[in-house]
This record gives C-alpha cells, structure tokens and sequence, in this order.
C-alpha cells in the first residue's frame, strides 16, 4: 500500500471514529433530554390529574347515597377528555363517563370500562389504554366509603415527547453533518504536512540507495518540521534520518572509491615487477647472449625483494586496520631516533642530516620499538627519496608534560598543496613536485600511510606543515606514565607483534 492510500485510509478511520463518538453523545444528550423533559411533563399531567381526582372525590361527596352519581361532571371547569368513574366496595366500575367539548359527558362502553376495572385503589398514579380514547393518565380517589377513579388523556404528552424526539433526531443529524464536514476538512488540513512527509518517505524509497547513486536526497520542507506539531516532529525525525542515510552513503562511496584506487594503486605497484621478473626469466629460458645469468638473477632478486616488500607493506596496513595488539614495552625515544638518523646519514650522505635533543630526562614510550623505528625511518626516506641532495633535514625529539614530540623538519621544495590533505593516504606520492628518483629509491606510496597507522596505533597523532623550504613532520606519543592500559606493560608477554 502506498503512502497516500495509507493517509487516505488513517483519514477515513479518524472520520469515522469522530462520527462515532459524535453520533454517540449526540444520541447521550438526546436521550438525556427527552428523558428529562418526559419526566418534567408527567410530573406535570401526573399533578393535574391528583387535582382534578380530588375534585371529583370532592362532588362525589356530596351526595353520598348515590354511588353511581357522576353529576359533578356537569359543572364547568373540567378538562375535554376527562373521565371520571365510580367504584364500589370491591373496586368493580360502576358507573363511568368521559367529559365532551359543548356536549353533556357520555358513558363509557362496557369495553371502556373492563380496561378500568384493573387500576389498582392503592391512590398511585397508572397508565391505562382505554379503546376508543387513547392513552390515560389514572388514579383512585377515596374517601370514607366513596372512591373516584379520575384520569386524563396522555396524548398531548405523547406528542409533544415525540415531536421532541424527532426535533432532536434532526438537529443531531444536522450537528453531526456539519461537524463532520468542519472534522474532515480539519483533518485533512491538519494531516496535508503528513502527506508532505509521507511523499517526501516514498520519493526517498523509490532512490536507488542499493547502488550509492544519490547525489541529493528530498528533504521534508521546512515549513513541515515544526516541532510544536506532531506532524513536524515526524518530517524533522525524517530530516534527520535522510542526512544520516545521506552521510552513510557518501561515507561508503568515499570508501569503495578509496577501496577502488587502492586496487588498482596495489595491481599496479605488484604487475611492474612481476613484468621485470616474468621478462627477465623469458629470456633466461631463451639463453639469449644479450643478458648474463647474472645480472638476470640479481634483477629478478632485486624486483622480487622489491614485490616481497610492497606486500609485507600491505599486510602490515591490514593488520593495523584490524586493531592486533602491539608488542608493548617502554622505548627510549631519544635512543631510537639517533639511531634512525646514523641509518640516514648512512644511506644518503648527500643530505645534512642534524638531530637536535631538547630534553630535560628519558623520553619513555610505551610501545613496539621496531614500529616506532619504522616511523622514523619512513619519515626520514620520505625526506632523503623527495628532496634533492644537499637538503639539509633536522630531526628534534621534545617531551612535554605528557607526550613526546618527534619533529623532522626539511627545507626541500616541500608538498603540492593540493597534495597535503591526502598525504598520509595510501599510495600517494608528489612525483610532480618532488624528485622521486629512479623505482629503486623511490618508494610504494604507502610510507606515510604506514607511519600515520602505526602512530594511531601507538595512541598518538601526525601532522604536516609544508611550504616552499620548509616542510615539517610532527609526531606526538603520549609518554609512558600517562598512556592508558590500552597498551601497558602487562601487554608486553601477552601482546603479538605485529
């Protein structure tokens, strides 16, 4: 079921719930009413027809050796439709007539008088049908040996009660038209910002979100997200979840982009010596003159070293991606660094290579010493391969309250701009700006990403500052007393390396 069908049948069930419960106090009050005014008007009859029994005791009293005199309906004064009866002893009719408009009383009919002879003497108010007559309103009246059965007709009552049940049946009916027609445009009214979020729902459903096509999602406009309704508080609850879907879509296709680059960054690294190796052995198998034996072998070694390398590379990201735990256990940051700069100077004696120690005690590291080398090292080739010789590159170790800061500082023709926000990415490298040099020297692109995860690893950060003749590597590692157990000595026997 769609959207709108699903507002227009919640539309429905709420009009047809408020006619319910209209038509049901609409038919309380009625009932109530009609009730109340049908007691108000026998109360009222009920209290005339006392009078006029006592009346009529009061005529039949004056001649009390007559016990079926009824002259007192001759005297003027009573009602139309007035009957009056005498009764005898064991309470039989004996006589009994009905006052006429400009016309002497009639006598009743046999018929007319057996429906009285059943009214109780007991002086309570009865109801009696009398045929011919209609509906009464009787009671017996005695006195001494005398009794008066008096009773009036109904039928004003009854016609007034029923011509006010039929004005109340209308006005009801009316009062629930018009109020159904103000509840339904009420509540269309009311639920149109619901159907905007529901439209809003079912464009958003109908997006390709399985293929990470979107570029920009509807959103509920904002006139519809307005808290103090409960129709706003469902679109801006919709806003929020489409930005989060929105924010997860983008996060995935950064990451499948990211995955995709890195595939082909990874084939490629890998299909260049394994093209030197698989022609290198082609024309070993040929026993070409053009190549010796061994030069053959020592490129072969040298490619496959080279691929061995990028893999282990790899291997080591992916492990660090998975969070294995570090071999733990304090480092001399000081010790390792100086060690990391003879290894420069070392391998690349056309650079000034400088280390400067501004310590006040031993900067202790907890952590796996040869990762912690292998920053180092990394930052100082990324120095040595990029930059030209005679690059003069200063290596500083600080430590502060709590961390140790390594700085490795160059002042080469330093990074692309461009290229700095995605330096720390994998396989990324500024050919374009910086020398990379022959394959041999230059490296995979995944140096400065191996650096920035063993860094994360070690609870620490990296950052880079680079301008034409400066460019400026800083490290930050919490020092040894202030780590937290994440990585603390205990780990050290228990912790694999990595």
């Amino acid at each position: 079921m769609s959207a709108r069908r699903r507002l227009r049948s919640l539309r429905t069930r709420l009009l047809v719930f408020i006619g319910l419960t209209l038509a049901a106090v609409c038919a309380a009050m009625a009932l109530t009413t009609v009730f109340v005014q049908r007691a108000y008007l026998l109360g009222n009859l009920d209290e005339r027809v006392g009078n006029a029994a006592e009346r009529s005791l009061g005529g039949a009293r004056l001649h009390p050796e007559l016990s079926d005199d009824l002259s007192f309906l001759m005297e003027s004064g009573h009602p139309t439709g007035m009957l009056a009866a005498r009764l005898d002893a064991d309470g039989d009719v004996s006589s009994a007539e009905v006052v006429r408009q400009d016309a002497p009383p009639r006598a009743l009919t046999a018929a007319q008088r057996t429906a009285l002879a059943g009214v109780g003497t007991d002086g309570a108010m009865h109801t009696a049908t009398v045929p011919g007559l209609g509906t009464y309103r009787v009671t017996v009246a005695r006195s001494g040996g005398i009794r008066v059965l008096t009773g009036l007709p109904m039928d004003d009552v009854q016609d007034m009660i029923s011509g006010m049940v039929v004005v109340e049946a209308v006005v009801a009916a009316a009062g629930l038209a018009v109020a159904g027609g103000l509840c339904g445009v009420v509540i269309r009214r009311q639920l149109r910002p619901l159907g905007r979020v529901a439209a809003t729902a079912a464009e958003v459903s109908r997006a390709p979100l399985d293929r990470g096509e979107v570029s920009a999602l509807t959103r509920v406009p904002a006139p519809d997200t307005d808290p103090a309704s409960e129709a706003g508080q469902v679109g801006a609850a919709l806003n929020r979840m489409i930005d989060h879907v929105e924010s997860s879509l983008t996060a995935r296709r950064r990451t499948e982009e990211r995955m995709r680059r890195f595939l082909a960054d990874a084939s490629h690294e890998l299909r260049t010596p394994l093209a030197s190796i698989a022609g290198y052995a082609e024309l070993m198998n040929r026993g070409t003159d053009r190549i010796e034996p061994v030069l053959a072998w020592r490129r072969v070694s040298a490619e496959s070293a080279r691929m061995t390398g990028l893999v282990e590379d790899l291997l080591l990201l992916a492990r660090l991606d998975e969070g294995r735990p570090l071999h733990a256990a304090e480092v001399d940051m000081a010790a390792l660094v100086a060690e990391a700069v003879w290894d420069a100077r070392a391998a690349g004696s056309g650079h000034d290579w400088q280390l400067e120690l501004r310590l006040d005690g031993t900067p202790l590291v907890l952590g796996d010493a040869a990762r912690l080398h292998q920053v180092v090292a990394n930052l100082l080739a990324n120095a040595r391969v990029h930059t030209p010789a005679g690059t003069r590159v200063v290596v500083v170790v600080e430590a502060g309250d709590d961390r140790c800061v390594v700085r490795v500082r160059d002042d080469g023709p330093g990074i692309p701009p461009a290229l700095v926000p995605t330096v720390f990415d994998r396989f990324t490298r500024a050919d374009t700006s910086r020398t990379r040099g022959t394959p041999r020297d230059g490296g995979s692109g995944l140096g400065l990403a191996i650096v920035a995860a063993i860094v994360a690893a070690h609870a620490g950060h990296i950052e880079v500052e680079s301008a034409p003749g400066r460019t400026e590597f800083t490290v930050g590692l919490p020092l040894a007393d202030s780590l937290p157990t994440a990585l603390s000595p205990d780990a050290a026997t228990a912790g694999q390396r990595v």
